[in-house]
């Protein structure tokens, strides 16, 4: 049985009581209201995930080249348009290269020399001549990441038929495709300093161009110009 205070009559006090539930039942609406809400604009996020989520919607729009052409000398390379450059660092060789491979939509040849010698196989030092587009793939990476002028730490470039099948030979897992895009000088392992791989591989992710491949464990990723195709290795990857 309820208390019923002395000075308050029943009717008074039920009828009170009645306004109390009506502010109680009030609140809980309210409350519904804004959790769903809530509910309704999606999951929610916290600390780094919102501000990664956040960062690649707005670099994803960042305009992206497409292939250009490749002439058969340096005579046919315009004077006059925008010039493209690229910052490479090897971390095997200690190598670093300032080049500016293209202008406009045309590759330049000599550029395209010294780039395959920087990407030469680390381990007989043969080269092989890169197909463009995989210059202009880490173009666009650097472009979506709003860093135009950043430096790309390169992991593996080219790899010769023996190289690729000696690192495959290693261990049972290696990560290492036998029809490897490095052979046909269509890839290249990448990392950027500063940059997480996890946001590395999203970005170029993005670009929908060719292979990409995540190594989060040895913190690179793969970008290749073959068929569009994604995976993820989680042992240690050779380069």
């Amino acid at each position: 049985m309820a208390f019923i205070p002395a000075a308050l009559s029943s009717s008074k006090f039920f009828r009170l009581l009645g306004h109390r539930r009506v502010w109680a039942g009030s609140a809980v609406v309210a409350l519904l209201a804004v959790t769903t809400a809530g509910y309704a604009r999606g999951p929610r996020m916290h600390g780094h995930s919102f501000r990664h989520a956040v960062s690649l919607r707005l670099l994803s729009n960042a305009m992206v080249l497409t292939p250009g052409t490749l002439p058969a000398d340096d005579a046919a390379v315009p004077e006059e348009g925008t010039k493209y450059e690229l910052k490479l660092h090897h971390l095997h060789s200690g190598e670093s290269i300032d080049v500016v491979y293209r202008i406009g939509d045309t590759y330049i040849p000599e550029a395209m020399d010294k780039l395959d010698y920087f990407l030469r196989d680390s381990r007989t030092q043969d080269e092989k001549a890169y197909d463009p587009r995989e210059f202009d793939v880490l173009h666009n990476v650097l472009a979506r990441l709003g860093r135009p002028d950043g430096t790309i730490d390169i992991v593996c470039g080219y790899r010769t038929p023996w190289s690729n099948n000696f690192l495959r030979t290693r261990s049972r897992h290696t990560g290492v495709a036998k029809d490897s895009q490095h052979v046909q000088a269509k890839a290249i392992d990448i990392r950027v300093p500063g940059v997480r791989t996890r946001l590395l591989r999203d970005v170029a992710l993005s670009l929908d161009e060719g292979g990409v491949g995540y190594y989060p464990r040895s913190q690179f990723v793969h970008v290749d110009v073959g068929p569009v195709r994604r995976w993820t290795f989680g042992g240690r990857g050779e380069d």
